[in-house]
């Protein structure tokens, strides 16, 4: 009776060892920085990583700012091997990083330091030329997608006037891995009644950098971005 007890026991301990999850770092694939970000602007850095299976959930990040050096951490919640919902499927994640303002300056980037999914890169801050936030207006961007086998983007949204149209798409290369794509708005007239109006512009991705897979870092009208991961057609 005394084993029977003990087992039960022990089945019931490892049942809820099983569904407590802990934080746990995770593989990360690339680190993307894009360019354009100055003095007045909240910089961003972009992750990609995966789950490798789904006892993780939940990845996150964190990050602090010492000096000229950003140290961010990728975590997630990682579930016990003996739990029934842990099938064995890779889960890849595009995370956004909002590191605030900084100084002017380039800043070292460390993720996930001092294991065995360490990356590294760094990022370059421009002196603010004003004091907006943003040298342009941009489009109310929603999303962007790639059109299959090809090199060209759909970039949509909804803007909140008529009163602006879409000028130009710039594409600003880090010369690493990333484009900065800026849509830029122009006014039109002066009266800006509120009224939402959908957009969809094409463009064309450029082909200046050598890796196929290429982070898109769309600046939008509310002063986020849409971020998306490009694979170029061959």
């Amino acid at each position: 009776m005394k084993t029977l007890i003990t087992l039960i026991t022990s089945l019931i301990m490892g049942m809820a060892h099983a569904g407590t999850p802990v934080d746990t770092y995770v593989p990360i694939d690339e680190v993307y920085a894009p360019v354009g970000f100055d003095s007045n602007d909240n910089s961003e850095i972009v992750v990609s990583g995966w789950l490798p299976n789904l006892c993780h959930k939940a990845p996150k990040t964190e990050y602090t700012v010492t000096g000229r050096k950003i140290n961010i951490t990728v975590t997630a919640l990682k579930y016990d091997a003996t739990n029934p919902f842990c099938p064995e499927m890779i889960v890849p994640f595009v995370k956004s990083v909002s590191v605030g303002v900084l100084d002017k300056g380039k800043y070292e980037i460390t993720v996930n330091s001092q294991t065995p999914y360490q990356k590294k890169s760094s990022i370059k801050i421009d002196e603010s030329s004003s004091n907006a936030v943003d040298d342009f207006i941009y489009a109310n961007v929603h999303y962007i997608k790639q059109e299959m086998g090809s090199n060209t983007i759909n970039i949509e949204g909804y803007n909140p006037s008529d009163c602006y149209e879409l000028d130009e798409v710039k594409f600003v290369s880090n010369g690493v891995n990333t484009y900065s794509v800026l849509p830029i708005m122009r006014k039109i007239r002066d009266f800006c009644p509120m009224k939402l109006v959908p957009f969809s512009h094409e463009a064309q991705v450029p082909d200046t950098l050598s890796g196929n897979k290429i982070l898109l870092h769309v600046r939008s009208m509310d002063g986020n971005s849409v971020n998306s991961l490009f694979i170029k057609s061959n």
